[in-house]
Formats: structure tokens, sequence, C-alpha cells
């Protein structure tokens, strides 16, 4: 097998099998370093000695026999620490854990992502918290991509996730399944919020990576997938719907985004014919279905709105005045500078580029580290004919994207409107 094709299984099942040991073991940390041991082994072993027969439940085993060698190192340490305490009376202090506490139930050789995310969501931590850490353990995504996604920066996530992983420590049972008494208001119920974010955030990512690439098949295809899964478990849950349809809606348009040289191609000049219509199709149905008993969740309102996207024949055909109405609702209920972003877009196709403008003026200070807004505002400003402010938005836009499709494509932008 190609070391290419290697790398890329290795990278698909590192956050599967670091849930897995978090989830057993209770300690990030240490997971975190036997996972990293488990994955060198395999990058050493499998290019020699072939592919295992389950090459997750290898790394599994590999990641789960450093930490349990992790564990009795410890015990051993501290029953030597226990046996001069005894010889030295002052330094005397608790007891020596039994070492047979570290004998650890064999791991499930089961995919349960999706339950490890659940797991991760602990009621513990603040709803912030436990989306970063979760992103960060299930998720496989690094500090700078959640970083990116909370509009933080890296440091601050850092130590937030670290933050998270000690309070986590300090809890008894913090992987212990949740209760599902009270009925659909169960503990389960109760971390939904927060593991569809996660789903979304990973979408997210995948679909507008930073780096060479403007997508991550991995990731965006990952966060269906789990979707998926939960609409089967959850099928009468709007908001549950409302995501994977929002996901489907998204991802039909993923073979227009870019052209042949992998640049980016904004949604106006796609190639419509090129958008996938099957999963448009069941993208409208599931979206329909809803919001059979109304607008009452973010998700079923961002399905909504890519259903009218995906609707529109031609650009020209969009139905951007429902598209606002939907924003209005959206910021009323989920209220977001990015959302709000998006409301100016559409505040400038019903009203004109300068109200769009105007409303953008409100988020100065809440993404003035952040590209899109002045990406945007470069966009109003060439609808308005006001050129030179769109060169100079364009070009500030380029020098703070980290996607390098997304900078060509500002950077061609701002090239084209300073030829006479």
């Amino acid at each position: 097998m190609p070391h290419t094709a290697i790398e890329d299984l290795l990278r698909e099942l590192a956050p599967q099998v670091l849930g897995t040991l978090v989830r057993r073991y209770g300690d990030f940390d240490a997971a975190e370093d036997a996972l990293q041991e488990a994955l060198l082994a395999a990058a050493t072993q499998w290019p020699a000695d072939g592919l295992p027969d389950n090459p997750r439940g290898w790394l599994i085993q590999v990641g789960a026999r450093r930490l349990i060698d992790a564990i009795r190192a410890d015990s051993a340490r501290r029953t030597r620490e226990t046996a001069d305490a005894i010889r030295d009376p002052e330094r005397l202090g608790a007891a020596a854990p039994d070492p047979s506490d570290a004998v650890i139930a064999t791991l499930e050789e089961r995919d349960d992502t999706l339950t490890l995310f659940f797991l991760c969501c602990h009621p513990a931590l603040s709803p912030a918290s436990a989306i970063a850490l979760t992103l960060r353990a299930v998720g496989g995504l690094t500090t700078e991509e959640i970083a990116r996604a909370f509009l933080l920066p890296e440091r601050t996530m850092a130590q937030r996730i670290t933050r998270a992983k000690k309070r986590i420590a300090e809890e008894e049972r913090p992987f212990a399944m949740p209760s599902a008494s009270n009925g659909q208001r169960g503990e389960w119920n109760e971390r939904l919020d927060n593991v569809l974010r996660v789903l979304y955030l990973i979408y997210t990512e995948g679909h507008t990576s930073g780096g060479e690439r403007l997508r991550r098949g991995d990731l965006s295809s990952e966060a269906i997938r789990l979707a998926r899964s939960l609409s089967r478990a959850l099928p009468d849950n709007p908001e549950v719907t409302g995501l994977l349809a929002l996901l489907l809606l998204t991802d039909a348009r993923r073979a227009a985004r870019t052209g042949e040289r992998g640049e980016l191609v904004p949604l106006a000049e796609q190639d419509r014919g090129l958008w996938d219509r099957e999963m448009i199709i069941e993208g409208v149905r599931l979206a329909t279905a809803s919001v059979r008993s109304g607008l009452i969740g973010p998700y079923q309102i961002q399905a909504a709105i890519a259903a009218l996207h995906a609707q529109a024949l031609r650009p020209e055909d969009t139905d951007w005045p429902r598209i606002l109405l939907l924003y209005n609702a959206l910021e009323r209920q989920a209220p977001n500078p990015m959302v709000t972003l998006n409301r100016a877009v559409a505040t400038a196709m019903v009203y004109g580029p300068q109200a769009g403008l105007d409303l953008t003026d409100t988020l100065a200070d809440s993404l003035s580290a952040n590209h899109r807004l002045d990406a945007v505002r470069g966009h109003l400003h060439e609808m308005a004919g006001d050129h030179e402010e769109a060169v100079a938005c364009y070009t500030a836009a380029a020098r703070r994207t980290t996607s390098l499709p997304e900078r060509d494509y500002l950077t061609i932008r701002a090239a084209r409107l300073r030829r006479p």
C-alpha cells in the first residue's frame, strides 16, 4: 500500500481511535500521547508488513497497550512513593492505589464516533468548551481550525481546550453513558444541541478549509455520514433533519465551486448544471419535512435558505426577499456576526449595495480580523461601482485569509478592477 494511502488512512482513523481511548481511559493527554505512539508504529510497520485486517482495531490495541504500560508505570511509582513514605512518617499521605485498578476492559471495535460526540459533550462543561473539546478529541480538527471556527485567537482556544480537559478530569466518571431518563428530555437530549453544532463545524471546516485546498472531503463526508446516522436515530427531530438537509444542499454544489485549476468559483458564477440534482432533491425534501411544525431552530432556517438557492435555475431567479426574511429570523434565533454578514449580502440584493454596506459597518469590531468581512465589503463596493474601495477591500481580505484558493480569487478580483 503506498505511503500516501497509509497516511490518508491514519488521518481518517486518528480521531476515531483517540475518541475511543479517551472514552475508555478518561484522560485526554495520556490518550493523545498513546495515539501518537500508535500512529508512529503504524507508519513504520504497515509499509513493510502490510496493512492489518482491522487497521482501526490495530491502532486501538497498540494505543491501549501504551496507556496500560503508562498506568502500570505510574502505579509502580506511586507504590514506591508510598513505601518511602511509610519509612518516613512525615511524608505519609494517601495509600497507594490498587494496581488492579489499572486493568481496563477490552476496547470495543465498533465505530461509535457519534456516541463519542455525545459522551464528550459533557454537562460539566459550558457549551462552547464542550464543542471545542469534542472537535479536538473526536472530530480531528486542529486547535487552529477550531479557533477559526469560533473567531478566536489560536492561543485563546488552546487555553479553553486545556481548561476543558482539566474540568473533565475532575469528574468521577466523565465518560459514563448519559442517562436516558425523563423520556425525550433525558441527558442525551440535553447534549443534542452541542452535537449538532460539532457536526456543523466539522462540515464547515471541510467545506471551506484553509491551506492549499478549498475543501477537505474527509471532514465534510464524515460530517454528512454522521448526520445521516443521527437522523436515522432521531427521524422526528426537526433540527436533526434540518442539519442533514443543510449539509446535503451545500455539498450538492461542490463540483461547481472550483475551476479547472482549483480556483474558487463564487455562487453567482457557478455552472449550475454541475450541481448534484439527486442530492438537491433529497435535501429539499428533508428541508421541507423539517419545517412542517414551523421554523423553530437555526438549522431548519439555514436549510430553507439553502433550498431557495438550490431551486434557482439561474442567479437572477434567486428569491432574495424570502432569503432576507429567513436571515432576519435566523438572526433572532441565533445572533452571530457571520449571520449578520450573510444578512448584509441579502439586504444588498433586495435594497441595494449601500444598505448592505451600512449593515457591515456594525461588524467592524466583531469581525475586524476576519477576511470575510473585507471580502463581502469588496463585493458590495463592486456592486456599487466604487472600484477603488472594492480593490482595497479585496486586497485586505486576500492578506488575511488562510485559504490559498480564496487568496488567489480575491487577488484576481482586485486585479481585474484595476484594469483601465
